[in-house]
This record gives structure tokens, C-alpha cells and sequence, in this order.
């Protein structure tokens, strides 16, 4: 397996990550309207803005981790079975610790 492959996947994608991650804290940050309807709006899309953060962070955590695996030599192997993960699942989520048949719920 081309691990190589997929730490620059992992690395581009981490980058882009934190790229988006520093766009919605600048969007958080702003000054809010002093407008109550334009205030209320504003809520809801800082709502917004902060579970995509949330999902941002998670997915830098996993992606840590599998850049952890690669460094340690057991990137591509199943965390919960040993058995090995597909190039054709570990080319849709370079991340992931889990093979097919281990993925939780």
C-alpha cells in the first residue's frame, strides 16, 4: 500500500480544514447588527457555523490519528480487528481506523 498516497491526501485535507475552521471563527468574531431581526438571523447562523466547527475539529482529530498510524506503521490495518482496510474504503475515508465490516454503528 502507497501510504505515501495517502499522507498527502491527509495532509491537503487537514490543511483545508483548518483553513475553514479559521474562516468561521473570523465569521463568529464579527460584530453583531445592532438590527433585533438581522440579530436573530445572525443566531441561527452562528448555530450553523458552530456544529460545522465541531464536525471540523472531529474530523482533524481522525485525521491526527491516521497520520499517527502512518508514522507507527499501522495505518491501514482495522483497529478493531487487525485485519486489513481496503484501498477502495481507505480511498473514500483516508481516515478511517476501521475496515467494512468493523465500522460502528
Amino acid at each position: 500500500m502507497d501510504t505515501k498516497k495517502y499522507e498527502n491526501i491527509l495532509r491537503q485535507r487537514h490543511l483545508e480544514i483548518l483553513a475553514r475552521l479559521n474562516r468561521i471563527d473570523a465569521d463568529l468574531s464579527e460584530q453583531k447588527s445592532p438590527d433585533f431581526e438581522d440579530q436573530a438571523t445572525q443566531a441561527e447562523n452562528d448555530e450553523v457555523l458552530e456544529e460545522f466547527g465541531q464536525v471540523g475539529e472531529t474530523e482533524l482529530k481522525a485525521i491526527d490519528a491516521a497520520l499517527k498510524r502512518i508514522e507507527q506503521g499501522t495505518f491501514g490495518i482495522c483497529v478493531t480487528c487487525g485485519q486489513p482496510i481496503s484501498e477502495e474504503r481507505l480511498d473514500a475515508v483516508p481516515h478511517t481506523p476501521f475496515c467494512k465490516e468493523c465500522v460502528p454503528g
